[in-house]
């Protein structure tokens, strides 16, 4: 994928109605993810901002009413649309933990012997959950001393998780990317699964930092494939 050596937000549609409508369903520990998944990713995009030096309110037009020639108009708008539309799902999300929280209180209120919700300390330890999430994209190439290979990525690993990114959003791994740009210098959690001797799977948590003066091309000195 030589998108990751020059990582850039996706131009696609970003209006598509938010799938929040579902969160109700989950439990409290998969609401916590969910919330945490969407800062992640509302971090990442604010950083694409921050790399053009502007923010939601930063004029795109010259006074004349031209598109500024000095930044990527284009691709900021395309931020700013995508922050627009998670900002919406967080705030959706949110109502629905609150809601949980209360149902949760008054039921303990009314005598009844609920447990309270937990977050899954798996998630904090240094293990992989018991269930992952499937492989989206699969390493075809690392180049030495490099930031991928620093981290302990190597070709043919299988990625399940790439920060906040998976299976369900990667969009052909343009969140990949957009992940990237977004976290340089950055440590990014990478989960993989790995072939080992006598066709066994190896589950793997990695901590990759993306770089630019590490001595080669990209931030990240790998390649990598959609399955």
């Amino acid at each position: 994928m030589s998108g990751l050596h020059a990582p850039t937000v996706p131009s696609g549609p970003t209006s598509a109605r938010a799938r929040n409508g579902n969160a109700k369903h989950l439990s409290f520990t998969e609401l916590q993810r969910k919330k945490e998944n969407l800062e992640a990713e509302l971090k990442a995009l604010s950083s694409v901002l921050d790399s053009h030096g502007v923010d939601m309110n930063t004029p795109l037009l010259t006074r004349d009413g031209f598109p500024r020639a000095d930044i990527d108009v284009a691709q900021i708008r395309t931020t700013r649309a995508r922050i627009i539309y998670l900002r919406n799902d967080y705030k959706e999300l949110m109502g629905v933990i609150e809601k949980h929280l209360h149902e949760h209180f008054a039921s303990l209120e009314d005598g009844d012997e609920v447990q309270p919700p937990t977050f899954d300390t798996s998630e904090l330890r240094d293990s992989i959950p018991e269930q992952l999430d499937q492989p989206f994209a699969k390493v075809n190439s690392v180049v030495e001393n490099s930031p991928a290979e620093t981290a302990g990525l190597r070709a043919g690993d299988l990625i399940r998780n790439f920060g906040y990114v998976n299976r369900e959003n990667h969009d052909n791994l343009k969140k990949v990317a957009e992940c990237v740009q977004g976290n340089e210098g950055q440590n990014i959690l990478v989960k993989i699964s790995r072939s080992v001797a006598g066709g066994q799977t190896q589950e793997l948590r990695l901590t990759l930092v993306p770089k630019r003066d590490w001595g080669g091309r990209g931030l990240l000195g790998c390649h990598i494939l959609p399955l």
